[in-house]
């Protein structure tokens, strides 16, 4: 087998391989040797098939099998002395394309090599991280929302407004005749909460104790019931009491109804919880600012087919947000702009940086790391996790989209360790407005 250089330019490499025809005889020869002894024909006793007769029986089929084996090999020994890793997946052809058997066999490969990353001091590098401390009033305001959530109802004199509780019986009918699942009695319905068809609860306000009034609405044409999609409906309405929202008491009761001991111990829960979620938007704040300071850091060549496929996902992207009623990809081609370039080389670049840095560092992504993981994507899909959960094992892809961000943190983890950190408190506000201003740029 001969392996030739025909193309070495910046990143791109072109490659002849030539496997003679004597070595694709012997190699058929060795595969239907190995297989003789299991082999049954008639006329035959096991094992003792001529090896002639096999050569006609199998050998078109071992052939094919063997040239695919014989190149590929070629090419993984080819990796493994040069030391290259392909951008994408290497493109092979033949180039003999009247080949006949008995003829060698000639082929073409060429591919992107990835670059060299080159070496840097992650200690030369300077970040701030931002503190913000959960204050009393945002404890209290969280505190408030929960007090909110657990409100209560009680009996009101005069007529209701939007947010009160109207407690109703009513029968639904289409064209004058009820319809199934149209009626209920004592039904609480909380107004403004739209729990039932557009238009039916703002005719509510402004009723009062024993009223009756006829609801007239129209079933949405997407409406789940086929036969009431769209149809005209009146319902006959009994109000048999109004009431106005009560929020709970804040006190060591509210706090056991969400699972706390007391008051205190609520408290600092939401303070815990309120100071993790700023912790998580500054940590987005760190993570631009240390990607801007490694984006203008090191500078390497990169695969043009990795920056050319990421634009154009870039362009794509962002012309589905701008138009976001195209739902599929029926709309015309898009075209990349040399923002759309440049966004894509600074993405890749980072990329290439970030998967030599973790690999060098061996960082891993682990069994534990990503069982939770799929079980927090899992929980997005109630009653269907355990599915998901199978799907995702059985899906090598889609493990993989689920790895590379928790390989991404673990490594922008292992520079900040290295890198010269400061941390500046400032308020919620301020942070509020670092996070804004990442979706700015």
């Amino acid at each position: 087998m001969q392996v030739t250089e025909t193309l070495k330019e910046g990143l791109k490499r072109g490659y002849a391989i030539t496997v003679t025809a004597a070595e694709l005889e012997e190699k058929v020869t060795e595969k239907l040797k190995e297989a003789q002894p299991d082999i049954e024909m008639k006329g035959f006793r096991k094992g003792k098939v001529p090896l002639p007769l096999l050569k006609k029986q199998f050998g078109q089929r071992v052939l094919g099998e063997t040239m695919q084996e014989v190149i590929d090999g070629a090419m993984n020994q080819h990796f493994e002395d040069s030391g290259d890793r392909p951008a994408l997946q290497p493109e092979v052809k033949m180039t003999n394309e009247d080949w006949s058997e008995g003829d060698d066999v000639h082929v073409e490969m060429s591919y992107e090599a990835l670059p060299e990353v080159p070496e840097f001091d992650a200690s030369g590098i300077k970040l701030e991280k931002l503190v913000v401390k959960a204050e009393d009033s945002a404890v209290d305001e969280a505190l408030k929302s929960l007090a909110e959530t657990a409100q209560d109802f009680e009996d009101k004199d005069g007529a209701s407004e939007d947010g009160d509780q109207v407690v109703i019986d009513f029968v639904g009918k289409v064209d004058g005749e009820p319809f199934e699942g149209g009626a209920a009695e004592d039904y609480p319905l909380t107004l403004g909460s739209g729990s039932f068809i557009p238009g039916f609860e703002e005719q509510l306000v402004g009723v009062s104790t024993g009223d009756e009034k006829a609801v007239e609405v129209n079933f949405p044409e997407e409406y789940g019931a086929e036969h009431l999609a769209g149809k005209a409906a009146v319902f006959d309405v009994t109000v048999k009491g109004v009431k106005a929202p009560k929020a709970a008491e804040i006190d060591d009761e509210l706090a056991k109804k969400f699972g706390a001991e007391d008051l205190d111990s609520l408290k600092t829960q939401i303070r815990e919880r309120l100071e993790a979620e700023y912790a998580g938007a500054a940590r987005q704040v760190l993570k631009r600012s240390l990607l801007d300071s490694l984006d203008g850091l090191v500078s390497f060549e990169l695969p043009p087919t990795l920056v050319d496929a990421e634009a154009k996902q870039i362009a794509h992207q962002l012309w589905h947000e701008e138009n976001p009623d195209v739902q599929g990809h029926d709309h015309p081609e898009i075209e990349t702009t040399e923002e759309h370039t440049k966004l894509a080389e600074r993405r890749v670049r980072l990329g290439l940086l970030l998967a030599d840095l973790g690999q060098k560092a061996e960082v891993e992504v682990s069994e534990a790391e990503m069982t939770q993981a799929i079980m927090n994507q899992a929980r997005q899909y109630p009653g269907q996790e355990r599915e998901f959960f199978e799907y995702v094992r059985q899906n090598p892809q889609m493990q993989q989209q689920m790895r590379a961000p928790i390989f991404e943190d673990k490594v922008v983890d292992h520079i900040v360790e290295k890198a010269e950190v400061t941390e500046k408190e400032i308020s919620k506000e301020d942070l509020q407005k670092a996070v804004e201003a990442l979706d700015d740029e």
